[in-house]
């Protein structure tokens, strides 16, 4: 590839997410979607001015580095306080890893047409909402808090989980695994192996950044030796043992945004807007690589297969998770109804759809295009009336909650669910 048409690829993919954000801005409609829209109009479905492939092997290196940093930077916002609320999220991702994964595996084969194992795969890929599509939705609506933590907590847990899982998945349809045991093993290596390094980085990144000065002018430097040890971290871990980068970004982002440091807020901002640039330019890049060739065929089994996980298989997961907690059934329907994907999963249904092309296996545009299917739908579906539902539900923060919620901020009390769950 030229090394003109390089920079065009990118100069294109940077306007057209740049413009995607700006029209949201301006419409108030959900970025996500018109992301996702911008990249259909420059790529494959489109004029095809964008062309992903064209950047060979370093495009898996490009996104892989890009979604660290998305990971990274949800971990240091996450914030799960004690008691029932952890109880909540760490319910809902057991029961959600059993039985959404089975719902899916069911209306991905049954409705969508998928064989057996590509449904497999895809019912891992999807098994997480996106925590960088529910923060703008939960701030735009103004959700009591804590919802809008449940809902961000069990998209970060659950998504280096479910990219792993669609990983081995991907290696037993390849031929490169053996058995569902294999499977497991190297799920938990996976896990395990990440989450230490990335527990161990958090220490001395945290570490480094606080013998630093509190001055702004050292702003550079600190984002500077996060993005290297991030970035080393990740390659590092991805090195010895495929995807384990993933979980390791979110653990080094909790341990960071967990100790102090000077400065913390300086830092959580400039990486938030870093991680935002890596939204601007993924979902367009990825979603250029989509044809109308691969989303045609899946007709109304494809739309039924996502419908199917929106208000059949969510819902029951959402409803046996929260057996026995003090949650209303106003906080339990809110739940059931928020499950956007976001960029993890458009990033891990590309990258697989490209290496299920290279070893010659039939279906990877149709699994690719159903990935995209679900997040259009969940994202277009939920991100439209999910204010509304709110509303309806009394489950708005009224303007003095808002004051009162951004006066306490820095001190970080326990949050509590209306019904008493901590």
């Amino acid at each position: 590839m030229s090394a003109e048409r390089l920079n065009l690829l990118w100069g294109i993919t940077m306007a057209s997410g740049a413009t995607a954000q700006l029209l949201a801005r301006l419409t108030s409609l959900q970025a996500v979607v018109l992301l996702l829209v911008s990249g259909l109009v420059v790529g494959r479905a489109g004029f095809h001015w964008v062309e992903p492939l064209d950047l060979g092997s370093s495009l898996g290196t490009v996104v892989g580095l890009l979604v660290s940093l998305v990971l990274f930077e949800g971990g240091l916002k996450l914030r799960l306080p004690g008691g029932e609320l952890r109880t909540a999220v760490l319910r809902i991702v057991a029961v959600r890893l059993l039985v959404a994964f089975g719902g899916a595996l069911l209306a991905a084969h049954w409705l969508a047409g998928l064989n057996w194992s590509l449904a497999a795969v895809f019912s891992a890929i999807v098994l997480a909402t996106g925590p960088t599509v529910v923060n703008p939705l939960v701030q735009q609506m103004r959700l009591q808090e804590p919802l809008g933590e449940v809902l961000e907590g069990e998209g970060l847990v659950l998504e280096p989980i479910g990219a792993v899982l669609a990983v081995m998945l991907l290696e037993l349809v390849l031929g490169d695994r053996t058995g569902w045991q294999g499977v497991a093993a190297g799920l938990l290596l996976r896990l395990g192996f990440g989450v230490a390094m990335g527990l161990l980085s958090g220490l001395l990144l945290s570490e480094l950044l606080r013998r630093l000065p509190a001055d702004s002018g050292v702003l550079g430097l600190r984002v500077q030796l996060t993005l290297g040890i991030l970035f080393l971290m990740y390659g590092g871990c991805d090195a010895q043992l495929s995807e384990s980068g993933f979980p390791a970004a979110v653990a080094a982002g909790v341990v960071v945004g967990r100790r102090p440091s000077s400065e913390p807020q300086q830092l959580d901002e400039f990486i938030r807007q870093l991680a935002q640039l890596a939204i601007t330019v993924l979902f367009p890049l990825l979603a250029a690589d989509v044809s109308w060739r691969e989303l045609s065929p899946l007709g109304l089994g494809g739309v039924g297969c996502v419908l199917v996980l929106m208000v059949v298989v969510r819902p029951l997961a959402i409803s046996v998770a929260s057996t026995g907690l003090p949650l209303q059934w106003k906080q339990k329907l809110m739940l059931s109804w928020m499950a956007p994907r976001g960029i993890v999963t458009a990033a891990v249904a590309s990258l697989f759809a490209i290496r299920l092309e290279a070893a010659g296996f039939s279906g990877a545009g149709r699994l690719q295009g159903l990935v995209f299917l679900t997040i259009l739908m969940t994202v277009g579906l939920q991100g439209l009336t999910a204010p509304w539902l709110a509303r309806r539900l009394g489950l708005v923060q009224s303007d003095l909650e808002v004051e009162a919620g951004s006066a306490e901020g820095a001190a970080d009390p326990p949050a509590v669910l209306p019904g008493g769950v901590q």
